[in-house]
């Protein structure tokens, strides 16, 4: 009896609460605190959506990842990671922007499964689980946003009712990569080679007589004379090819010890071993000769490129 009492009293306040995302600023859609988290189980049983929505792996107007940006004051740095999973609060997108074109291109609808994110790729293909109810949707990530700090992720009014979301609430967001590739297949062509970038629209080099070798997460002797105990690497860019990877980094010798770390599927290019003197001067240098938007991390950890 108590637990019907409980789940009564909680769907009351849920039906109570006003739709938190559709309030204050819509601007927070296409401009250019949880952590990672590994559910184990399969998807609830009640979820049962299959991918016979022909929009979900349609060819979009364009294959968009952009370059790391800001707003109010936070960076994002958009990825293709086709291994993320993460929980998070997601809300809902204003019904008013129907209609309206996202940042790869299509038109925003309502009535389809289809989502925002700050940082991946449009457009990717994702299932949402509700972690209050355990029901999930497929959806195809399609635009920017939110630019809201407490929120991860927003669903279309469609995708929400779908798992029962009224206004905010705690989801688990996990990529599709076969769904996703597919997609992006579509998108780019059979004849396409894409450039992967994490922080930098990069024009990839040809091959050179002598690749870069790829190392794992472990800093190695640096090719200058530069002090090797500095906290900052420079993150360039990220690419699922080696090949493209050890050409870049051929290349970002002539900025300090470029190297190639592979972390998952990817392949990052780093300069590593930077003081904060270092470092500035390396972003500074990536930003006007390369037209580049490098990351920053501090210890491993991603800081604010313009903090030092």
């Amino acid at each position: 009896m108590k637990k019907v009492i409980s789940l009564a009293v909680l769907t009351a306040m849920l039906a109570g609460c006003a739709d938190l995302s559709t309030t204050g600023n819509n601007t927070s859609y296409g401009a250019d605190g949880f952590g990672e988290e590994t559910l184990v189980g399969a998807p609830a049983s009640g979820a049962q959506q299959t991918l016979n929505d022909s929009y979900l792996l349609a060819a979009a107007p364009k294959y968009y990842i952009g370059t790391a940006y800001k707003v109010d004051d936070v960076q994002y740095i958009p990825v293709e990671d086709l291994t993320y999973n993460q929980t998070g609060v997601a809300g809902i997108i204003p019904t008013e922007l129907n209609g309206t074109k996202t940042s790869n291109g299509e038109i925003f609808d309502i009535n389809q499964m289809v989502a925002t994110s700050k940082t991946l790729p449009l457009p990717t293909i994702a299932r949402v689980t509700n972690l209050d109810n355990g029901q999930s949707v497929v959806v195809r990530v399609n635009n920017r946003g939110p630019f809201v700090n407490t929120r991860l992720m927003d669903l279309s009014p469609a995708a929400a009712q779908k798992i029962g979301l009224n206004g905010q609430g705690k989801v688990q967001i996990q990529v599709l990569s076969d769904q996703t590739i597919a997609v992006k297949t579509a998108t780019l062509g059979a004849t396409t080679q894409p450039t992967v970038d994490v922080s930098a629209t990069v024009v990839e080099a040809p091959v050179v007589a002598q690749p870069v070798q790829t190392v794992q997460p472990v800093a190695t002797e640096p090719v200058a004379t530069a002090p090797v105990s500095g906290d900052y690497s420079v993150q360039v860019a990220a690419f699922y090819a080696q090949d493209s990877a050890d050409s870049l980094a051929q290349r970002m010798k002539a900025y300090g010890d470029a190297v190639v770390v592979n972390e998952g599927d990817m392949f990052k290019v780093r300069i590593i071993n930077l003081d904060a003197t270092q470092a500035r001067s390396v972003i500074d240098n990536l930003r006007n000769s390369e037209g580049m938007a490098p990351g920053l991390l501090k210890n491993g950890r991603w800081v604010n490129a313009d903090s030092i």
